[in-house]
């Protein structure tokens, strides 16, 4: 289940806020500009469904986002816990950093942990299926894909060539709960 957890960036160990709710969650991340939604599927699709059966399950949700935002590229991103890079991935994203595009991921099965470090704070975000979250350009976090990743994600782009991250340098994520899924 989706769930939010706030700290304070130096005390990892008292949460300010928790919830699963999921107006709480939207109504915490839109107070930093972070877009939260829950889609449905248009269609049956399963773990075995191509990115082309995905993506036509999801299309008005995405012409929607592309219309928006001015989105140009789609596609879908598979992991697997017999991935043999699934250790070097998880530590590629697992350092803070930002991009200069939006980072929208929608999660169509599975899930993973978004840690959105904005101002004193870290959100620390559950990300579950039906899961949209949009994180705005510039803004510092990280990601966890847990050490056993099974998960499936749509992701939107502005930029053509795709996911390119700018490290902060910071090691404040070593300092926060890791996720275990």
């Amino acid at each position: 289940m989706s769930n939010i957890t706030v700290y304070r960036d130096t005390n990892p160990q008292q949460p300010l806020f928790k919830s699963d709710d999921g107006a709480a969650i939207r109504q915490q991340l839109a107070e930093i500009g972070v877009r939260f939604e829950r889609w449905q599927a248009e269609q049956a699709i399963d773990a075995s469904s191509s990115a082309e059966e995905i993506l036509a399950a999801y299309r008005s949700e995405i012409e929607r986002l592309k219309t928006e935002q001015g989105y140009i590229t789609v596609d879908t991103i598979s992991l697997a816990s017999d991935h043999p890079a699934k250790d070097e991935l998880r530590q590629k994203f697992l350092s803070e950093h930002t991009h200069s595009e939006d980072e929208v991921r929608f999660f169509v099965r599975g899930a993973g942990m978004f840690y959105l470090h904005v101002a004193d704070k870290v959100y620390q975000v559950l990300c579950c299926k039906n899961d949209l979250i949009s994180v705005p350009a510039n803004t510092t976090h990280w990601f966890d894909m847990g050490p056993e990743p099974d998960f499936t994600a749509i992701r939107l782009f502005n930029n053509p060539d795709g996911w390119v991250a700018n490290y902060s340098g910071n090691m404040i994520a070593d300092q926060f709960p890791k996720f275990d899924c």
